[in-house]
């Protein structure tokens, strides 16, 4: 992507003015296009109206929190990349972002090169080209629609949960190491807990395994994780 040639709109939503205000100056110089809102219900429906390349969503919002927003646009088929600021810290914190379908997860205080790195990131990913649906582990993944399924039964899935899942089933037969999911779901400068992946991949198992009586995804002891034939 040529960020030279090429105007990216950036929605910010923080109730904080200053900051917000400032998050918009830095981005700006940095030539994006950029809106600001200050409440989770204006920045819902401002996510709702608008095309935008990614949102900065607070959690902490008047009017709807950002769960709420993002839920809310997910449960809505709005794909829009969500990059959540939070002055929270915590591996479950951040899960709890994540499983609301947010893309990335960024504690305050934080510098602009970093606030930059990370848009600019989920901006790639979010306009890469889909792939063909990938069969293995008695499932099937369709990155173009972002399903599941197992079988004829559909099983819903987090934006985070469907990158996880997804890098396993693209390396079958191969197990994938813990540190690789990382920088494959979370990205190279991802500095929280590593302790996420083993979050999310219990996540998956009691969608993907539990409810069917199987066990497609395996432990490799020492290393990572495998998704095996059940």
């Amino acid at each position: 992507m040529d960020w030279h040639t090429r105007v990216v709109r950036i929605l910010v939503v923080d109730d904080e003015e200053r900051l917000a205000k400032s998050i918009a100056r830095g981005l700006e110089a940095d030539g994006f296009d950029v809106d600001v809102v200050h409440d989770g219900t204006d920045g819902l429906w401002r996510a709702r109206e608008g095309t935008y390349s990614a949102i900065v969503l607070d959690i902490m919002l008047p009017g709807m929190n950002g769960y709420e927003v993002c839920r809310t646009l997910r449960h809505e088929d709005i794909w829009t990349p969500i990059l959540l600021l939070t002055a929270k810290g915590g591996e479950y914190d951040e899960a709890e972002g994540f499983e609301f379908g947010a893309d990335d997860y960024l504690r305050k205080p934080f510098s602009h090169m970093v606030l930059t790195a990370r848009l600019r990131s989920l901006i790639r990913r979010g306009t890469a080209t889909p792939a063909l649906t990938i069969v293995a582990g008695g499932l099937s993944l369709d990155p173009a629609t972002r399903r599941c399924r197992r079988g004829d039964v559909q099983i819903d899935l987090t934006p985070r949960e469907f990158s996880v899942l997804e890098v396993l089933l693209r390396r079958f037969p191969d197990a994938v190491a813990k540190q690789e999911l990382i920088d494959e779901v979370w990205g190279l400068d991802f500095e929280g807990d590593p302790n996420i992946v083993e979050v999310y991949v219990g996540y998956l198992r009691r969608k993907v395994d539990k409810p069917f009586g199987v066990g497609s995804i395996s432990t490799v002891r020492g290393y990572g994780y495998q998704v095996v034939e059940p």
